[in-house]
């Protein structure tokens, strides 16, 4: 069966009578690092989005054979390497398309023959709608991806907290990035991020409206003021569990 790339359809709607989309959550390792990779399929007609791709092509690989998928495209979030390092290659062996914000596209200078930019049009693949949210913050281009009720976050939401901002203007950008997510996502939403601190992948919006420090702030001074301070320990921040 042919991709349906669909994308850039301005005035597509989710069709809420559509099969669920199947989520298969990938853990990758590189040295101390472990990232989620996120195969998100259409069970009607196959066809398949990998996010993030890094690391360890042949789980891809094994897991597009097990679900017997297709890879129809490539969902970037950003451009930091560990959420790109296989976004080539596997381009490049499926024969399909990546997407990244134009935003992130021009801040990192990433390039690809299958690059496509994109901007806050739905993309269609198969019969899944994927929405599109411009969640700037951790990078200037950071995209989050919303599939049904699930939403991909990247570095901008994980369940224990969210992305280093790099500077004051980033992390006011950060602060209304979440509330975007906040008041956009309903409270059932599970959120898939790109790393977990021991907190599994797939928490519900509404539990981590209780739990997560970063979302409980009314103002991006106070969140800025917290997200900057001084004594964090960056190297406990990448001992990812």
């Amino acid at each position: 069966m042919a991709p349906n790339y669909g994308m850039n359809q301005p005035h597509a709607q989710p069709d809420r009578n559509r099969v669920v989309p199947r989520v298969v959550t990938l853990e990758m390792h590189y040295q101390s690092i472990k990232n989620y990779n996120y195969l998100v399929i259409d069970p009607g007609t196959r066809q398949a989005v990998i996010v993030d791709p890094a690391w360890q092509m042949e789980k891809i690989d094994q897991a597009l054979l097990d679900n017997q998928a297709k890879l129809s495209g490539i969902l970037v979030t950003h451009a930091h390497p560990d959420h790109i390092h296989l976004a080539r290659p596997l381009a490049d062996k499926y024969a399909c398309p990546i997407w990244m914000s134009k935003e992130g596209i021009s801040a990192s200078g990433f390039k690809a023959e299958q690059l496509i930019a994109i901007n806050t049009d739905p993309i269609t693949i198969g019969r899944m709608v994927v929405e599109t949210i411009s969640t700037p913050g951790h990078t200037p281009g950071c995209m989050c991806y919303l599939i049904e009720d699930n939403l991909f976050s990247g570095d901008v939401l994980f369940a224990e907290g969210c992305g280093m901002c790099p500077d004051t203007q980033a992390a006011h950008a950060m602060f209304a990035s979440l509330e975007t997510l906040k008041t956009r996502l309903p409270p059932e939403t599970r959120i898939f991020p790109g790393h977990s601190y021991g907190v599994p992948p797939g928490q519900r919006l509404s539990q981590l409206l209780k739990d997560n420090i970063y979302l409980q702030f009314s103002n991006k001074h106070s969140f800025a003021a917290f997200r900057l301070r001084s004594g964090q320990n960056l190297a406990r921040m990448f001992r990812f569990s």
